[in-house]
């Protein structure tokens, strides 16, 4: 119960897949800050459905980031949250993990402790053709490689 760990803050969903339990959960006053993560739940809309939500609540979002283009793709939600939703950065972080950012076409930008807006149109989570070719598995290179190590060893 949030209650019982006051006044510490109660931020969590990074393991919620869609805009029921977050609903659930807003309804149950269980939270503080909601922690959405773009790529776990079902798309654009049910992303949207989850920061209205939010807003209609009055619960900040502060989106979870930190895998294979989550930074990409989680930097659109929080520019949609302040422009279209809660016009404050207020009580509003992202995560940021600085590593990866090198496989995408269009990779996340800090700027003085902040994120940028992206440079080209899209969800920024355009990989590089050559990237998708070395760790697509399992026939990249990456894994063919681990393969013929791990063949080579148990010989």
């Amino acid at each position: 119960m949030r209650a019982a760990v006051a006044p510490v803050k109660v931020a969590t969903g990074e393991h919620v897949q869609n805009r029921i339990v977050f609903k659930q959960l807003l309804q149950a006053g269980a939270i503080d800050v909601l922690q959405l993560d773009s790529a776990r739940v079902g798309g654009v809309n049910e992303n949207l459905a989850i920061l209205l939500l939010a807003a209609k609540f009055g619960i900040p979002v502060c989106p979870h980031a930190g895998g294979v283009g989550l930074c990409e793709l989680v930097q659109h939600l929080s520019m949609f949250d302040f422009v279209a939703l809660s016009g404050s950065t207020e009580n509003r972080v992202i995560e940021f993990v600085d590593h990866l950012h090198e496989h995408f076409l269009d990779p996340v930008v800090i700027r003085d402790g902040h994120y940028t807006a992206p440079s080209l149109p899209g969800f920024s989570a355009q990989m590089h053709p050559e990237s998708i070719a070395t760790y697509a598995y399992p026939f990249g290179g990456f894994w063919a490689a681990d393969l013929a190590l791990a063949q080579a060893v148990a010989a």
